[in-house]
């Protein structure tokens, strides 16, 4: 069993997901129930399938729950690219989450590759 507080991942993407929150506050209201939550959903899912893997009791266990969170990442991004597309943020502010998310999958499967 792993402590997820002292995983440098899980500490990464928390900034993410309060980076995700504030930009995402400023999307348009009847997005709300559409690509703001499901953009909220994917970052959550990130350090929440971190955490939920570390808690788990083996290597193999834990690294099952870090390709989730991969996959969320990936989820995240596509969500991010989108938004640019239909212009509910800049692309600047697109780029500063998305070279987040490049260096927490980098993070990621260095640590991934570390269990094995």
């Amino acid at each position: 069993m792993h402590n997820y507080k002292e995983i440098k991942v899980w500490q990464k993407s928390r900034t993410v997901v309060k980076s995700v929150y504030l930009l995402t506050k400023k999307y348009p209201k009847e997005e709300i129930y559409g690509l703001t939550s499901q953009i909220r959903r994917a970052v959550i899912s990130i350090p929440a399938n971190i955490a939920e893997g570390a808690g788990r009791g083996t290597n193999k266990d834990f690294s099952h729950f870090l390709d989730i969170a991969r996959g969320s990442l990936f989820e995240l991004e596509t969500l991010i690219i989108l938004s640019i597309d239909l212009e509910f943020i800049s692309e600047e502010q697109g780029i500063g989450i998305l070279e987040n998310t490049t260096e927490i999958l980098r993070i990621l499967n260095g640590f991934q590759n570390s269990l094995q």
